[in-house]
């Protein structure tokens, strides 16, 4: 049997500890990796990351918790701190960062967005490859997102080396866009792009306004984990795997800095998903 991929923690979602206190936040709740916000408002701002990444690199590693990736703004070669970022994270062996939110203009050709993309794209590679790290792209779901349908995103991509542009596909969003069947369809467009994966479940929703996606814990909603899983396995995919926390925890759902129920409570939701998505990957 393929051995399952370190499960990342999304570090967002624990912005109400820092330090030492977040690195024993992720042992606690068996975390084997984490997937670092490492940005703006982040547990580490892209100004200050080579003063406050290493050590707490350091707490990580006394707790066994690989760096895995790094959440950034980063969305081309000309963003704000992007060499020191990149420079910062290589140096540590740290072969992965999320990049993206491009958006398109509505009025606009889809196709001509893409061909406008494509030299910022290739300037990013090749920064990329100076530090031998690889760019995956966030994709989300809604309306004018690039990369919610993902063959937008192959379109962009495909003439770039996959070891330094890749695609992080989220399977929440991806089961949002096409619940049915839709997700498998764009889960093979990536292809040998696909180089991280992003997990959560989605429910939809009926309210006064209409139906909408609500996020909920894992194995409570329509993400089909036993199929996306065994998906994996047949490709031999080998990580990074970040798990996100979208639904309800007191704040810590959305990265508050200050949560409105105990930490114990928020702590054992995450174990909760962290074991379920192991016995997923186990059946």
């Amino acid at each position: 049997m393929q051995r399952r991929p370190k499960l990342a923690v999304f570090t967002k979602h624990l912005q109400f500890v820092e330090g030492e206190a977040l690195a024993d936040a992720l042992a606690e709740i068996g975390a084997e990796g984490a997937d670092l916000s490492l940005r703006k408002g982040g547990h580490i701002e892209p100004s200050r990351v080579s003063t406050d990444l290493p050590p707490l690199l350091k707490a990580l590693g006394r707790r066994n918790i690989e760096l895995m990736i790094a959440t950034t703004d980063i969305v081309d070669a000309g963003s704000p701190y992007a060499e020191s970022v990149l420079g910062e994270l290589a140096s540590h062996g740290v072969r992965h960062y999320r990049w993206g939110g491009f958006k398109f203009d509505p009025m606009r050709s889809v196709i001509d967005q893409i061909e406008a993309l494509k030299p910022r794209v290739k300037k990013l590679a090749e920064l990329n490859a100076r530090y031998g790290i690889c760019a995956v792209y966030h994709t989300h779901s809604g309306l004018n997102q690039l990369g919610a349908a993902i063959w937008d995103l192959h379109l962009l991509l495909k003439d770039f080396d996959p070891r330094y542009v890749a695609v992080n596909y989220d399977i929440g969003h991806a089961t949002v866009e096409g619940g049915f069947g839709g997700w498998i369809e764009s889960l093979n467009v990536t292809g040998r792009y696909l180089r991280g994966v992003a997990l959560k479940d989605v429910v939809w929703v009926k309210g006064p306004r209409g139906w909408r996606a609500e996020w909920c814990p894992i194995g409570e909603g329509m993400v089909k984990f036993d199929q996306f899983f065994d998906t994996l396995k047949r490709v031999g995919f080998s990580g990074p795997m970040q798990v996100h926390y979208e639904y309800g925890l007191g704040g810590a759902e959305n990265g508050g800095r200050s949560i409105t129920i105990p930490k114990e409570q928020v702590l054992a939701a995450m174990k909760r998903d962290l074991d379920k998505l192991r016995d997923l990957w186990k059946a």
